[in-house]
């Protein structure tokens, strides 16, 4: 009798140091995480007019009879600036027209108001300027076109005008 007690006693130990340690109701732990947002500057050009027309007879002066408009969202807090330029120094006629108009003779409203400059090929002009972020939908803008008609024959001549919107 006395062997199995003695192992009755070794089947009771083994069995309390083979038991699972439980954790009773109520008992957390806990432990944290960092949550990092980079932000990276951004600055979109949108809703720009995709073509303006001025129509007239040779040496009368036309402006736009609508402004060209578009859209500056930016949150650079230095700001921005939008230059246009052509793409190329010439606006061309229609297929068999020989003439062009020189692109100089196209005169853009420097600031909304503000004067009238003629554009050159490889000379951007500045159109606006802002010293702070834009609104966080965008900032809206307009501005005119003008141009005294040269002598050219009757045709409808285009040429490419890039906005470009750069933060300062």
């Amino acid at each position: 009798m006395a062997a199995g007690t003695l192992v009755a006693g070794i089947v009771l130990s083994m069995g309390e140091t083979s038991s699972a340690a439980k954790a009773a109701p109520g008992d957390t732990a806990s432990d944290t995480t960092e949550a990092r947002v980079v932000v990276t500057g951004a600055i979109t050009l949108t809703d720009l007019t995709p073509s303006f027309t001025l129509t007239g007879r040779p040496r009368q002066t036309v402006d736009t009879a609508d402004p060209v408009s578009f859209t500056v969202t930016t949150n650079n807090f230095a700001g921005y600036t939008v230059t246009v330029f052509p793409a190329t120094g010439e606006l061309l006629g229609t297929a068999g027209n020989p003439e062009t108009i020189p692109v100089s003779s196209l005169l853009v409203e420097q600031i909304p108001g503000g004067p009238f400059v003629p554009l050159a090929l490889g000379d951007p002009v500045e159109v606006f300027r802002k010293t702070a972020p834009s609104a966080a939908d965008g900032d809206d803008f307009s501005h005119n076109y003008r141009i005294t008609i040269p002598f050219v024959r009757p045709d409808t001549y285009t040429g490419t005008i890039n906005y470009v919107a750069t933060t300062l």
